[in-house]
């Protein structure tokens, strides 16, 4: 699934097509799907599934009726229907794929209204095609002086023309409803074609301009995540994050998508639990939750007027004196079911002075040759005068 240009340079680093995940090929896209049916051949009198799947700029995706019966591929550039004119993009996925696809979806096959593909594009579709694209960043840079001369709460995002230059449409991002009537007449006036506003959400906005999120890797919405669900601060709640947006809140600006990777699980392993919000009755006292550890199953209980004495029991336990609540039976007291919970806190200490030196990772000194070489002289000089001496 990988380019030419993918391919391993000499010092043994991956060269990359430097594209950013739109690659041009169609070979690395992250939202390229893999035709895992394509080397299976149909039953006898079972015709092909004639629709396709065509990807546009910005990831927009359609699905389009192929009535030529048009033998295409993935990769084939087609020209396709539009509302006005024809517009150009690249096929992603043919055969049943495409079924499979349309379903999930819920687009229905015998749409009359349902557009259709002219025919593979020529060289004059795809040269009018690339000069289009070509005025695309010029034209950005004037599009966001307009909004601002006009003082509109609104960014620029991105223009995608159509492919026959006769429509270009304006992507945008703001928070509040706008009024950009006179910002479509000076486009009009300036750029002489044909205008459509189209607003995107922040999430989407992520998703082009990429990035690197807190975990350290890309963003899942810029690499393989397709589909933006929505994220609520219950998510935050159940896995029992503190509700700080400074942390949960992700580069555009919304709660993380990940918070709702693990949600089911956290979900799951809470039915098991009794609510926080359930007081235990016992003999001494009523009880209130003050902190509930899903991993290891356990529950803290304060009684009303101790809250700095917390007792630590099972969700088992928890469970128990609930049961016997609802009988309108009483405990004695949380201390007799914390008893068995009291974890051996002592430290033992080893005497370790000694076993580290401090200095050990120290570069060792270098002793001075000259002084040792010095004194080994003196010593030779000395002995033959003491035997003189001894002599005498």
């Amino acid at each position: 699934m990988a380019c030419g240009t993918c391919s391993t340079g000499k010092d043994g680093q991956p060269k990359g097509c430097k594209n950013n995940g739109t690659c041009g090929t169609d070979s690395c896209n992250k939202l390229t799907v893999f035709d895992w049916l394509a080397n299976m051949e149909l039953p006898n009198g079972v015709e092909p599934f004639n629709w396709v799947e065509v990807r546009f700029k910005n990831g927009r995706k359609h699905y389009y009726k192929n009535i030529e019966n048009l033998t295409l591929s993935i990769g084939d550039v087609v020209a396709t229907q539009a509302e006005y004119g024809h517009d150009i993009g690249m096929v992603t996925l043919t055969g049943e794929l495409v079924r499979v696809q349309m379903k999930r979806k819920k687009l229905s096959e015998d749409d009359p209204e349902a557009f259709k593909i002219y025919r593979k594009a020529s060289q004059k579709d795809i040269d009018v095609w690339s000069a289009a694209r070509d005025k695309e960043e010029p034209m950005k840079v004037k599009a966001r002086q307009f909004a601002i001369d006009l003082k509109l709460q609104m960014k620029i995002s991105d223009i995608e023309y159509q492919g026959d230059a006769s429509k270009a449409t304006f992507y945008y991002t703001a928070e509040e409803r706008v009024d950009f009537r006179e910002l479509i007449k000076l486009f009009a006036k300036e750029f002489k074609t044909r205008i459509e506003m189209r607003q995107v959400g922040f999430r989407q906005e992520a998703a082009r301009l990429g990035g690197i999120g807190s975990c350290g890797r890309e963003l899942c919405c810029s690499t393989w995540l397709t589909d933006f669900r929505s994220v609520s601060t219950s998510a935050a709640r159940y896995q029992q994050l503190s509700l700080n947006p400074l942390k949960l809140a992700g580069q555009c600006g919304k709660l993380k998508c990940c918070l709702n990777y693990e949600l089911d699980t956290y979900l799951d392993a809470l039915k098991d639990f009794p609510k926080s919000d359930v007081k235990l009755y016992t003999e001494k006292g009523t009880a209130v939750c003050q902190k509930t550890d899903i991993f290891k199953g356990h529950m803290w209980f304060a009684y009303e007027g101790e809250w700095m004495n917390w007792h630590k029991i099972t969700k088992d336990q928890a469970n128990e004196i609930l049961a016997l609540n609802k009988q309108k039976k009483k405990v004695a007291s949380l201390e007799e079911y914390a008893a068995d919970l009291v974890e051996d806190t002592k430290t033992e200490f080893e005497n370790v002075v000694g076993q580290d030196s401090l200095t050990r990772f120290d570069s060792p000194k270098r002793k001075n040759k000259r002084k040792s070489n010095r004194g080994n002289k003196n010593k030779r000089r000395r002995k033959p005068q003491s035997k003189k001496n001894n002599a005498k």
